[in-house]
């Protein structure tokens, strides 16, 4: 215990004498949950909709105020014709284009149906489909609001009626910061734990004082828990800052426990610990260290289940995914904070998340012991 105090000792002198370590932990989280969580939203507002009236009749004008009126569009412009929309396309200065046919009042007023055109820019799929489905829902309130003036109230209903009530659970205003600042947070402390490990270790080869260490008494595992333990502690202390900026600035506060979430937490950071021994023990330089990282965090981002549901993702992506340590801390987030699940309910996640902390620390202890040999 005398020696592991002596290491942590020097290691937290050595991690504080670095002026860039200090904003990064303190400073880092708190600007990227506040930036980051309004950037990544997919909640998309003003899409520019480019309109083709060829009715010009008084429901063509209600469909178009009630659209402009929705917040989830702004009129790029009339037009006279479908070619002149696409030009306002082609020039990106519209998203979609509502073309509504000559006749459009008079045939839904008589026959009863009436169809309308839409036409929106694939180039980015997840506008078009969120304006597409937007412009769909509306569309199709307005035709039931129009149909419920024409019916006549009777005290029995002739054909049967269905009501349709949804509620939706744990988060019932569908509040977006609510399911995605868990997540962020989740990658802002894989990041800083992740990069601050690798380097470190590097940043000891590149000066040449990990080969005094080698030739001194210090046990192997005196040196790894001498570098894993100051690191667990600064992963602890971003996770708790990002906590109170969610709950400071965005009203999150977690359903379950917070002793459990800290629990998980504490054996997550292991698994990223490892993870940064492991690049430390293939590096020679810094640079080295942060691209290997860099690529494996990229991943880690992506395949997580942060941006996209595991549950959507092909069957090899989803093998991979189960690889990943951010895929079950994003998940067990979610579930505690949001849904207020319990010890039994993350029990999966905790020992995956167990084997991959075993797994990514051995490997990296005998790696190094190989390169120190």
């Amino acid at each position: 215990m005398r020696t592991i105090r002596f290491l942590l000792e020097k290691e937290f002198r050595q991690i504080f004498r670095n002026k860039s370590i200090l904003p990064m932990i303190f400073v880092m989280p708190i600007i990227q949950l506040l930036i980051l969580p309004l950037a990544a939203n997919y909640e998309i507002k003003n899409i520019s909709i480019a309109v083709v009236d060829h009715d010009h009749s008084s429901y063509s004008q209600k469909l178009i105020s009630k659209i402009t009126a929705s917040g989830y569009f702004k009129l790029a412009g009339y037009n006279a014709s479908y070619n002149q929309a696409l030009k306002q396309v082609e020039q990106d200065k519209a998203d979609l284009i509502l073309e509504i046919p000559s006749g459009f009042e008079k045939n839904l007023v008589r026959e009863d149906q009436q169809k309308v055109f839409i036409a929106s820019n694939a180039i980015n799929g997840i506008k078009a489909n969120l304006g597409t489905a937007y412009l769909g829902n509306i569309i199709r309130n307005f035709n039931s609001e129009i149909r419920m003036d024409w019916i006549q109230p009777t005290r029995f209903n002739p054909m049967p009626v269905v009501e349709i009530a949804s509620s939706n659970w744990y988060n019932p205003f569908m509040n977006y910061y609510f399911f995605m600042v868990p997540g962020i947070l989740v990658i802002l402390v894989t990041m800083i734990a992740g990069y601050m490990s690798a380097l470190n270790i590097v940043k000891e080869k590149e000066i040449g004082t990990i080969e005094q260490i080698n030739v001194t008494p210090i046990k192997k595992y005196h040196f790894i828990l001498g570098k894993l333990i100051p690191f667990w502690v600064l992963g602890m202390v971003v996770f708790t800052i990002g906590m109170l900026v969610s709950w400071l600035i965005y009203g999150i506060i977690p359903l379950g426990n917070i002793a459990l979430l800290y629990g998980f937490l504490a054996v997550y950071l292991l698994a990223v610990l490892g993870f940064g021994l492991l690049v430390s023990t293939y590096s020679e330089t810094q640079q080295q260290a942060m691209s290997i990282a860099f690529f494996f965090v990229m991943i880690f981002n992506l395949m997580g289940g942060l941006y996209t549901p595991v549950d959507s993702m092909p069957e090899w992506a989803r093998f991979i995914s189960k690889a990943i340590p951010v895929t079950y801390f994003v998940d067990v987030m979610r579930m505690i904070v949001l849904k207020g699940s319990e010890f039994h309910n993350i029990t999966t996640h905790l020992v995956a998340i167990l084997i991959i902390a075993v797994v990514l620390n051995t490997w990296a202890i005998i790696n190094y012991r190989k390169t120190s040999s």
